[in-house]
């Protein structure tokens, strides 16, 4: 039996009370229908600013009537302190999701992603600080490792930030360090590296590489390709993701007050993933023809991007289920059926 498995079997038999910021949008509503499956209590809080209603409404229709009603919601924002106090009351763990992303957004509008990103997730730690929970896990960013150039990307080796988004998402692991240093709270940093997955919006400017190119196709219109289509990125599937965040959140005093990579340790270019959206698409009944459009490379993009995992699978016993392959075949469904 994997870690995984045994932190789950345990947390069903000794239930605990979670709080998921930014429950109502992609990542923050898998881990709500993760963890109530586990017959868990949650408490979510969201503004809607990124996420939707129908992402709750979703999760509602994939759990049972007994464990929808574990969960809490409470619409609120984390630039109001008041708010992320109200949602840390006798909550065992946090698992921080809610923020501004998009390193685009970031450079057209930084005063606001500063205030999610940073004012706001102060404002959680202080709040986790006083109610003393057990533990405060946080969404981190590969965005963090900047220009350095060495691949994989090592924890331990940054480089300069390329963007608002990279410096905000940099402040959250110093301030974490801070406060596990100053006020003995227990955090986690997990660095992100392009998950995707059901639920994953293809709306918007600022919407993530994966859905959007995949409504595209499903809707016959153009796929743009930022650059040459040889940019690649570690993607990885939703499943993992939430695996990481269960260990992390209950994860031994030794491993806590750390940052770790959450990926597959792998490297897909654009075009491969062009290609893989169009196989796939195919199989699940739909057709594209056409060609991509290459435009401009965009400004702050990294050219690659790759994670080392070795630390996060030695320290928590991170096992990811799913490649880049096996998780675009589990997603197209969704995609297709809610896309359509």
């Amino acid at each position: 039996m994997s870690q995984y498995q045994t932190v789950c079997e345990q947390l069903k038999q000794a239930p605990k009370i979670w709080l998921v910021t930014g429950v109502a949008g992609f990542i923050g509503s898998n881990l709500l229908e993760t963890l109530l499956k586990l017959d868990q209590k949650v408490v979510g809080l969201d503004n809607f600013a990124t996420g939707h209603q129908y992402n709750l409404d979703e999760v509602q229709g994939l759990v049972s009537t007994e464990q929808w009603a574990k969960f809490t919601f409470i619409e609120g924002d984390i630039r109001h302190f008041e708010d992320c106090q109200k949602a840390c009351v006798g909550v065992d763990y946090v698992l921080h999701q809610a923020a501004l992303g998009s390193v685009p957004r970031s450079i057209a509008d930084p005063m606001a992603t500063n205030e999610t990103n940073i004012s706001g997730f102060l404002n959680m730690l202080v709040a986790a600080r006083d109610a003393q929970v057990a533990s405060f896990t946080y969404a981190a960013s590969s965005s963090t490792y900047g220009d350095h150039p060495a691949l994989p990307k090592i924890e331990e080796n940054i480089g300069n930030p390329l963007s608002p988004y990279a410096v905000t998402k940099y402040v959250n692991e110093l301030y974490a360090d801070v406060f596990a240093r100053t006020y003995g709270v227990n955090t986690i940093g997990l660095r992100y590296f392009n998950i995707f997955g059901k639920r994953q919006t293809p709306d918007g400017a600022y919407a993530a590489v994966i859905p959007k190119w995949t409504a595209a196709m499903i809707a016959g219109d153009d796929v743009f390709v930022n650059g040459d289509g040889e940019t690649s990125r570690d993607f990885n599937f939703i499943e993992n993701a939430v695996q990481a965040n269960i260990l992390a959140a209950t994860a031994n005093d030794e491993a806590k007050n750390q940052v770790y990579n959450v990926a597959v340790g792998g490297r897909t270019t654009l075009n491969t993933l062009f290609a893989a959206l169009k196989e796939n698409l195919g199989t699940n009944g739909v057709t594209y023809n056409k060609d991509p459009v290459y435009r401009d490379f965009r400004a702050g993009d990294v050219r690659h991007s790759q994670a080392d995992i070795a630390k996060i699978q030695t320290l928590l016993g991170y096992d990811p289920q799913f490649n880049i392959i096996q998780g675009i075949e589990k997603a197209m469904p969704w995609y297709v059926q809610f896309l359509n």
